[in-house]
């Protein structure tokens, strides 16, 4: 269930990486009209609801992204079969269809079945999908009908199977709907607290995944909160929306490069050269983009303890943003590029002093990590036990990425022991035949920040945000190009 989980938080990010150019034409557009949807400037309009397209039917990206990470070959015949998935859903549970079928008026159905366009349903209808096509993508039928064999097969399947879908979500929808709100609405009503609490489960479930499913109730429209897209449309109560965003930009910007200064100054003298590339490049992506897994996965399994903190840390972010009402927003993640973005957004509301407050969490992140670092003796990046560390020297950036992508590929047992090779944002994830097999200490000297241990046969390779040129070449040395 958890690696399942994991290629479901994986399949994920394909349709959130879509978001910041939601977020780069909205915030254009408001830099250029600040005072509204665009209807002073024309150019304006364009851009705010060029943007709005894609953050309004986030739903429909969500179940043609998780459709075609899920299915076992990545093939464009799964993506078409999660978006029929959703059309026959919604369709069928939209609120004058579900009047049609209880024979009543509209006005009379269940608020419920209005919602029912959400991110939940799309990957939902992603998932069906996949299902799918990983079950019916090779089917041969009969010569009569050999013309719907194989991948166009999928997709009347696929709508078959969201009939009974939708019959079960016509009785199980509005109970899961209002349980989801529900949850929603008792973490809002907390206010500041609720806020915290929120950023403390956020960091927490992380290295688990599942932080994911825990967004999308506060930050897309699932239980109504829908943080995210009013931010960006400046819907809402300024102070207020953007609550579960606001409290991110202190920790991202300023807390996590802070803690990475930390890391660096306890490291070992002679590895300082290398924690330093290492922080640096982490420190530098948070604070720009806000990808923090390779800051975070350089010490959340070597130092649990530092991580939990962390974890505690973004809570009390966020709790103090919110209790102050000092509110930005993000498209992608809680970086600088987003931060300046945002500040002409309507709804934003004394974003410079999240700036402020960053500068106060750069000085505790700093020296608490420190001084739990080396008051407990943490084998944080520098400071674990020394390694065989073959030369890098006269490395020229040409091959770079080859030679490290050979090196992980030897460390995991090379063709004999590796069987699967994906990979996410900023992580290889990987399926082995033994894991005994696998040399952690060569993979390491490459200079990753982590490696993470998630089954019998699974593992990730926690690269950073030049992954996927990693990835590319180790899938040349697997083709034996």
């Amino acid at each position: 269930m958890m690696k399942y989980l994991q290629r479901l938080g994986r399949s994920l990010m394909l349709p959130v990486a879509v978001l910041p150019a939601a977020a780069i034409l909205m915030g254009i557009g408001y830099w250029i009209d600040p005072t509204g949807w665009g209807a002073d400037s024309p150019v304006a309009a364009f851009l705010i609801k060029a943007g709005g397209s894609i953050i309004d039917n986030m739903a429909i990206l969500f179940a043609v992204g998780v459709a075609l990470g899920m299915s076992k070959d990545k093939d464009g015949s799964a993506a078409l079969s999660g978006l029929v998935a959703y059309l026959v859903i919604t369709t069928v549970l939209s609120t004058n269809s579900v009047a049609l079928l209880q024979g009543v008026d509209p006005e009379a159905v269940n608020p419920a079945f209005a919602k029912i366009g959400t991110q939940f349903t799309g990957i939902l209808s992603g998932i069906i999908a996949a299902i799918m096509y990983n079950r019916f993508s090779h089917v041969k039928l009969p010569d009569a009908l050999s013309f719907f064999s194989g991948k166009r097969l999928v997709p009347i399947m696929t709508s078959v199977a969201m009939l009974a879908v939708s019959l079960v979500m016509f009785f199980v929808w509005p109970v899961v709907f209002s349980g989801l709100v529900s949850f929603g609405k008792g973490i809002s009503d907390l206010g500041a607290i609720g806020a915290g609490i929120y950023g403390f489960f956020n960091r927490l479930l992380i290295p688990i995944g599942l932080h994911h499913a825990l967004n999308s109730v506060f930050w897309f429209d699932v239980a109504g909160i829908n943080d995210i897209g009013n931010f960006w449309s400046s819907k809402g109560e300024q102070g207020i929306t953007g609550r579960y965003q606001a409290g991110f930009f202190p920790v991202m910007m300023f807390g996590l490069p802070a803690a990475a200064l930390a890391m660096y100054h306890t490291a070992k003298s002679s590895k300082k050269k290398t924690v330093a590339a290492l922080m640096m490049a982490a420190g530098v992506a948070s604070f720009f983009t806000g990808v923090t897994e390779p800051l975070e996965f350089a010490f959340m399994f070597a130092a649990p303890a530092l991580y939990v903190t962390h974890a505690v840390l973004t809570g009390l972010s966020l709790a103090i943003a919110a209790a102050f009402h000092w509110t930005a927003g993000f498209g992608f993640s809680a970086g600088l590029v987003d931060f300046v973005l945002s500040l002409k957004i309507p709804i934003a509301n004394q974003p410079y002093m999240l700036l402020l407050q960053g500068l106060v969490f750069a000085v505790i992140y700093y020296f608490l990590f420190r001084f739990i670092i080396t008051k407990f003796n943490l084998t944080t990046p520098g400071r674990e036990e020394d390694i065989d560390e073959e030369s890098e020297e006269g490395q020229t950036a040409g091959n770079k990425f080859a030679t490290m992508a050979a090196k992980i590929y030897e460390g995991l047992g090379g063709d004999a022991n590796v069987t699967s090779v994906d990979n996410c944002v900023t992580r290889l994830r990987l399926e082995v035949k033994d894991m005994d097999a696998v040399d952690q200490k060569k993979i390491k000297s490459t200079g990753v920040p982590g490696i993470n241990i998630v089954g019998k046969n699974s593992i990730q390779v926690i690269v950073g945000t030049n992954v996927q040129f990693v990835a590319d070449e180790i899938a040349k040395i697997r083709k034996g190009k």
